[in-house]
C-alpha cells in the first residue's frame, strides 16, 4: 500500500505540474487580452482531464489531440452560448454531442480514442460556469478562438510535463497496447455501444429538464452527475455504485467546504486551497472515487465563492442536484435497454468516465490499463 500511495503521489504531482503550468500561461493570456476569469477555470479543467487520458499516449495520439481538442473546445463554447440563449435547443445539441462518442465505439480503437477527446470539452463546459452565469456576465466570457488557444496550451503543457517525467522521473507508464484485434460482432441487439449511448442520452436529457425545473441556473450539477454515473457503465450495479460513491463524496466535500467558508478563506488563499485540495483528491482518487467526489465538491464550492456566489448556502442545493442526477441515471440504466455485465465489451472500448474519474493516475499493474 505504501508503494502504491507513493506512486499515486508521483502521478498526481505530474498532473498538478501540468495544471499549474497551464494555469500560469492562461493567467498571462488573461492579463494581456483582458479576458474573464473563466479562462483560468477552462485551462485548469482541460489540463486536468487531458492529463489522465494522455498519460500512456504515443506521439500519434498526442498530435491527434493537438489537432482535435482545440476544434472541439471551440464548438463546446458555441454550444454553451446556445444553451444560454436557447436552453432547449442547446440541451439537445449538448446531449447529441456527448452521447455520439459512446455510439462510435463500434468503429474500433481509433474511433474510441477520438470520442474520448471529443467528450472532454463538453464535460469542461459543465465545470466552467458559463451558461449558468447571469446574461450580463456571459458577454464577457472567453470566445471560441481564445478557448481553442487555451486547449492548445493544455495539450502542450501535458505533453511537456509528462514527457519530462517519463525521461527523468523514477516511474514510467506501461507502453500503450497495440490496437486490439477485431472481435466477433456482438449478438446483442441493439449493440452494447448503442445501448449505452441511448442510456446516456436519455439520462442527460432528463437531467437537463429536471435541472432547469428544480434547480434553475444550477442545472449543470444535475447533468454532470448524470454523465459521471452513466458513462461507460458496466451494468446496473456499476451505475448504482458510482452514483452512491459520488453522493457520499459530495456529502463529505459539503462538510469540508462549510468548514472552509466558516474560516473565511478568500482571495489568493482560496486559490491556493483549491489547488491543494485538488492535489490531495488526485492522490487519493485511485483508492476510491468518493475521495475525488469530495475534493471536487470542495473545489467547486470555493470556485462559486470566487465568482461571488454564496457557496455555503448552495451546498444543500448541490447535494440535492447530485441525488437527482444519480437517480435519473440509475433509472435509465435499469429500465432502458439494460446492459448485462460481461457484455459491454466493444471493439477497442474505453471507459469515458476515466475522463472524470482520473483513474489513469493509478500505478502500473493496478488495473490502469483497463481505463486507458
Amino acid at each position: 500500500m505504501t508503494v502504491k500511495l507513493i506512486r499515486n503521489a508521483y502521478e498526481a504531482a505530474l498532473t498538478m505540474t501540468s495544471v499549474l503550468l497551464c494555469w500560469a500561461l492562461a493567467l498571462c493570456v488573461e492579463a494581456i487580452a483582458g479576458l474573464h476569469t473563466d479562462v483560468l477555470v477552462l485551462a485548469v479543467a482541460l489540463t486536468l482531464t487531458l492529463a489522465g487520458t494522455q498519460r500512456r499516449a504515443g506521439t500519434h495520439r498526442r498530435l491527434a489531440a493537438l489537432a482535435l481538442l482545440p476544434a472541439t473546445v471551440a464548438v463546446s463554447i458555441l454550444v454553451a452560448r446556445l444553451i444560454a440563449a436557447h436552453y432547449v435547443v442547446g440541451a439537445v445539441v449538448f446531449t447529441a454531442g456527448i452521447s455520439a462518442p459512446v455510439w462510435i465505439r463500434r468503429y474500433g480503437h481509433a474511433a474510441t480514442k477520438a470520442g474520448t477527446l471529443m467528450t472532454l470539452p463538453f464535460i469542461t463546459l459543465l465545470v466552467v460556469p458559463g451558461p449558468a452565469l447571469p446574461p450580463k456576465v456571459q458577454s464577457e466570457l472567453v470566445s471560441w478562438a481564445w478557448a481553442a488557444l487555451i486547449a492548445v496550451l493544455a495539450v502542450c503543457c501535458v505533453w511537456l510535463v509528462q514527457g519530462l517525467g517519463d525521461r527523468y522521473g523514477p516511474w514510467r507508464p506501461d507502453p500503450e497496447r497495440p490496437n486490439p484485434a477485431p472481435r466477433r460482432p456482438s449478438r446483442l441487439r441493439p449493440r452494447p455501444s448503442t445501448r449505452m449511448a441511448l442510456q446516456l442520452a436519455v439520462a442527460i436529457a432528463a437531467a437537463f429538464v429536471a435541472g432547469r425545473l428544480l434547480f434553475d441556473e444550477h442545472w449543470p450539477w444535475v447533468v454532470l452527475t448524470a454523465y459521471v454515473a452513466a458513462s461507460g457503465n458496466r451494468g446496473r450495479t456499476d451505475v448504482v455504485r458510482k452514483g452512491i460513491q459520488r453522493l457520499a463524496g459530495a456529502c463529505a466535500g459539503t462538510l469540508l467546504a462549510a468548514g472552509v467558508a466558516m474560516a473565511g478563506v478568500t482571495g489568493p488563499a482560496s486559490v491556493a486551497l483549491m489547488f491543494t485540495v485538488l492535489a490531495i483528491a488526485l492522490w487519493l482518487r485511485p483508492l476510491n472515487y468518493a475521495y475525488w467526489a469530495a475534493g471536487m465538491t470542495t473545489v467547486l464550492a470555493l470556485l462559486l465563492g470566487w465568482f461571488g456566489q454564496d457557496a455555503t448556502s448552495l451546498l444543500p442545493t448541490r447535494l440535492a442536484a447530485i441525488a437527482v442526477g444519480a437517480a435519473l441515471t440509475v433509472a435509465s440504466a435499469w429500465w432502458l435497454l439494460p446492459v448485462r455485465k460481461g457484455r459491454t465489451a466493444t471493439p477497442g472500448a474505453v471507459r469515458p468516465d476515466a475522463v472524470i474519474d482520473q483513474r489513469l493516475v493509478r500505478p502500473s499493474g493496478s488495473g490502469a490499463a483497463q481505463d486507458a
